[in-house]
């Protein structure tokens, strides 16, 4: 699970953000029907999106026979008056017809580990998601079966697990579009088209990172298909979301742009449109249209207490979409730069640590062992601007960045050192999957001596022992929970290893630390820490 990082778990309770596609058991009825629905109470979010290369434009793919959209993209009606409401009945009846329902065979062996959060609960288990509506009736038939036992006599059985989502074409010969968390794990995907009619349809592509996937639907040349919208739009306008909540089918919803650029935690390429229309479970890969029925996003996750719709949706931006899919046309999958570095972002305590004037930027905590980054000669400390003559805004701008790259390209990086910027090229490397960190030994000697630092509310003792954590750094043993070096996020056992410029090995060293960032003028002083096999900067109070 991935706890949104602009959203607290604790905000509200309970709280997640979650896909919005459903699992269900293999007997589940038509999209027509109500269905049952997988509503553990957790955050489960499929891999998240952002802008990843330069816009490509998806009207046509090479080889599609050249053709007119069959919706319209003139303007459904006049713009909404002052004090009137939109009518979207005749963009309605443009555009429905190119979304479709995605009915999905899991085969759970198949399914990706961050996943596995999504499958349904057994025969008998878990909450019903209708309770206290007119359908609550049906989710205890599907679940219990006569007499509140399941066909097993109560006992578990092993199912078969159906997905159900939403999709929509994008060319007349069967080209479609929905979210790869729908689809991730299938051995059979059949779609339902809004005229009722099914057909089968295959995986082309698919990227986990940004959690869309391309269709490819048999049985047709004459599709009804939409395009993507030339801009993206503004927070205010409104939209119109299609799909397939809760395996009911053809279901449009109203609302407007509530925001952009919105990170929810689901991973470094996080940049989703967030929409204020109703979006379920269901939803999940359906299109959001504007108003001239052109898609501005891909339904993919919502924020939600109860399990169904608060008003707070996020869609994958277009421009993501038009930048994927091509490649997954051409060749089934994204390949990403790598630069191989633990970044965070330049806050204001830590351009104070460095003596910076402005917080931008990314500071990189750690460059990988054997990777590009520590190849070009890049060291922790050291504070990337821009990439190619672009200004980099974040650490999450710089993901973004970076992962718009092809692998084995030279990029031209300006670097912050020691106060002055500088220019290295670096040649990206091709993104893997990280291996797994491994764990250190537990060190059975007696844990040395520790000394307090009153003023940052910890204390500290040199690191070679605490259970095997190295020779460098000095290790904290205490921390106070009302003390400054919580409220960075220090906690016991983790291991500062520098503070300014300096490396630390015991708490003298420490001292004279802090002491050398205060004589410069400096009130915050920047510490590299060490939590499990993770790194990052700090900025702690220099007159501590």
């Amino acid at each position: 699970m991935i706890i949104p990082s602009k959203i607290p778990r604790d905000a509200f309770a309970p709280s997640f953000v979650e896909p919005c596609h459903m699992t269900t058991p293999n007997d589940t009825p038509r999209p027509s029907q109500p269905t049952r629905s997988n509503m553990m109470r957790k955050l489960v979010v499929g891999v998240s999106a952002a802008a990843l290369l330069a816009g490509v434009g998806l009207t046509h793919y090479a080889g599609a026979a050249p053709a007119t959209p069959v919706l319209s993209v003139e303007q459904a009606q006049t713009p909404p008056q002052q004090f009137g409401m939109p009518n979207f009945t005749s963009l309605v009846e443009r555009v429905k017809p190119a979304v479709f329902s995605v009915q999905v065979d899991i085969n759970p062996s198949l399914r990706t580990a961050q996943d596995e959060d999504d499958q349904p609960n057994g025969p008998g288990q878990g909450e019903n998601p209708f309770k206290g509506t007119p359908f609550e009736h049906f989710f205890d038939q599907f679940r219990n079966g006569k007499g509140g036992k399941g066909p097993n006599n109560g006992r578990p059985q092993e199912e078969r697990v159906k997905a159900l989502g939403s999709g929509f074409f994008i060319t007349a010969d069967g080209y479609a579009v929905t979210n790869n968390h729908v689809v991730d794990g299938a051995s059979k995907i059949e779609i339902v088209t809004d005229g009722g009619k099914t057909h089968r349809a295959t995986i082309i592509g698919a990227d986990p990172k940004t959690d869309l996937a391309l269709l490819k639907v048999e049985g047709g040349s004459d599709f009804p298909f939409v395009k993507m919208a030339a801009s993206m739009p503004k927070i205010g306008e409104w939209v119109l979301a299609v799909g397939n909540p809760y395996g009911l089918g053809g279901t449009v919803t109203a609302g407007i742009v509530s925001a952009e650029n919105r990170d929810i935690g689901s991973g470094p390429y996080d940049d989703f449109i967030q929409i204020d229309a109703a979006v379920n479970r269901g939803n999940s890969g359906g299109p959001t249209f504007n108003l001239d029925g052109e898609v501005i996003g891909v339904n993919t996750a919502i924020f939600s207490p109860s399990g169904g719709s608060v008003g707070i949706a996020f869609d994958i931006p277009t421009t993501t979409v038009q930048a994927v899919i091509p490649v997954l046309r051409d060749k089934g999958r994204l390949d990403r730069a790598w630069l191989g570095v633990q970044i965070q972002p330049v806050t204001t305590d830590i351009a104070e640590g460095l003596g910076l004037a402005d917080a931008k930027g990314a500071i990189i905590s750690k460059p990988q062992a054997d990777s590009p980054a520590e190849k070009a000669g890049l060291k922790a400390g050291d504070v990337i601007t821009q990439v190619d003559g672009k200004i980099v805004p974040d650490a999450r701008g710089l993901a973004r960045m970076i992962g718009s790259m092809a692998p084995n390209t030279k990029a031209e990086l300006t670097v912050i050192r020691d106060g002055k910027a500088q220019p290295l090229a670096v040649l990206l490397g091709e993104l893997k999957d990280e291996p797994k960190l491994q764990v250190a030994k537990a060190d059975s000697k007696a844990e040395p001596k520790s000394e307090q630092f009153g003023k940052l509310g910890l204390s500290v003792a040199p690191a070679p022992n605490p259970n095997g954590r190295g020779k460098a750094g000095v290790v904290v043993t205490d921390v106070d929970p009302a003390g400054a070096a919580a409220d960075v996020g220090i906690q016991e056992g983790d291991v500062i290893l520098k503070v300014g410029e300096h490396d630390i090995s015991s708490a003298k060293d420490m001292r004279q630390a802090l002491a050398d960032a205060q004589a410069r003028g400096r009130s915050k002083a920047l510490a590299l820490v060490r939590s499990g096999d993770a790194e990052r900067y700090v900025a702690l109070p220099a007159a501590a």
